[in-house]
């Protein structure tokens, strides 16, 4: 963290990788540390909850109140009565999964209602129903530019979180050119492994800071900005 935080625009821990060897505390603790530390920089929980309603209020406060985060990914399977209980954190981002990275996610994104594709629909409704507040995001994946273009025309300026960079092989510049706003914003590009795992050694945290580097100097030099 103290090697990258001041090339980074926030940090998404991911809430399996912890929960799955009970390090929740430790989590806690990372977050914590963040906010103390490097105050400017958002914390996104990577947990894709989605679930009814009464169940998603204790999601929510988990999130938000338990571990302090600044935003949640959630899972929009369920419908708008799933997101309310996150969305009513009007201070907190709610990050909504529309079109994601992985090989699997044509088996339901691709599904047609009507003349649109599901993830058309998940990226309307976050865009004239459950924005209300502001305070939604989209995951839209960096392995589907053509898809990510779409995406931005349907939302406007509405902020996207792209996985997909690094490990994943996905394009920066096809991500910034297809996905930036007018105003060459509006996008959280997000690279874990390929930055975590860039050494095993002791060198790790310097490391991580030279792959951070090198993606924010392709983000950057692949930006258009206005005049």
């Amino acid at each position: 963290i103290d090697a990258t935080a001041d090339l980074v625009c926030a940090y998404k821990p991911q809430f399996a990788h912890y929960a799955a060897y009970r390090a929740e505390d430790q989590l806690e603790r990372t977050i914590e540390y963040i906010h103390k530390t490097h105050p400017g920089v958002p914390v996104i929980l990577d947990a894709k909850r989605g679930d009814v309603g009464n169940t998603a209020e204790r999601y929510a406060v988990e999130a938000f109140e338990r571990y302090g985060a600044d935003a949640v990914t959630v899972n929009p399977y369920l419908g708008s009565d799933s997101l309310e209980p996150f969305l009513k954190y009007a201070d907190r981002g709610v990050v909504i999964l529309c079109r994601t990275s992985n090989p699997g996610a044509r088996d339901l994104q691709d599904r047609l209602i009507g003349s649109r594709k599901l993830y058309q629909v998940v990226a309307e409704l976050a865009a004239q129903r459950w924005n209300s507040r502001g305070n939604c995001l989209l995951v839209v994946g960096a392995t589907y530019p053509a898809d990510l273009a779409e995406v931005r025309a349907l939302v406007g300026d509405m902020p996207l979180l792209v996985p997909g960079v690094g490990a994943q092989r996905g394009d920066v510049a096809h991500v910034v050119r297809n996905g930036q706003t007018a105003r060459g914003t509006g996008l959280i590009i997000s690279s874990s492994r390929a930055i975590l795992y860039a050494s095993s050694g002791e060198d790790f945290a310097s490391a991580a800071r030279a792959a951070t580097q090198q993606l924010r100097g392709e983000i950057n030099s692949s930006r258009t900005r206005p005049a």
